[in-house]
């Protein structure tokens, strides 16, 4: 059987810390396919073609990965492209509870799909979106934690929002 595995997030941009999971979990399985899916307890800054994008061209020198988007439960698109895996990123122990939660709901629609989880690079470990676009909005320096055309992205976006 082929190994398939998702990388799910809203991935609002992607950040060098999603590159590392990705990249790691890429080495280990056959086939990534990162999932944009639309979080309903967030407000996303980039729309969903923005952030496919941004992650497609990231993305492109890693051959084993593709990117798509889904709206709905991510154990059904994981299904749809007979993926046997999730891969999930864990920063700190604050992050387990959380994650714990959906793999044990993700257990209960699919016993055949497994939860990997990775562990962020230390260098990543205070990394989020969140906190990317927060040091962005006020022009702070933020080019070791995303790739230049995400940062540029950023800009470009801040920008259009001061002119408004």
């Amino acid at each position: 059987m082929a190994s398939i595995a998702v990388c799910p997030g809203s991935f609002d941009p992607i950040t060098y810390g999603h590159l590392d999971i990705i990249k790691r979990g890429a080495k280990v399985f056959g086939q990534v396919s990162i999932c944009v899916l639309n979080n309903s307890s967030k407000k996303p800054f980039f729309t969903v073609e923005e952030r496919l994008a941004l992650i497609k061209e990231v993305t492109k020198d890693i051959p084993n990965v593709t990117v798509n988007s889904y709206e709905g439960l991510l154990i059904d698109y994981a299904k749809s492209i007979q993926a046997n895996a999730i891969i999930r990123g864990l920063r700190a122990v604050s992050d387990f509870e959380y994650e714990m939660q959906i793999t044990s709901m993700n257990r209960v629609l699919s016993e055949e799909i497994e939860t990997f989880f990775i562990m962020t690079n230390n260098q990543y470990s205070f990394l989020s979106s969140s906190i990317v676009k927060e040091v962005s909005k006020y022009n702070g320096d933020i080019s070791e934690l995303v790739p230049k055309v995400v940062e540029e992205a950023l800009t470009k976006k801040y920008q259009a929002l001061k002119k408004v």
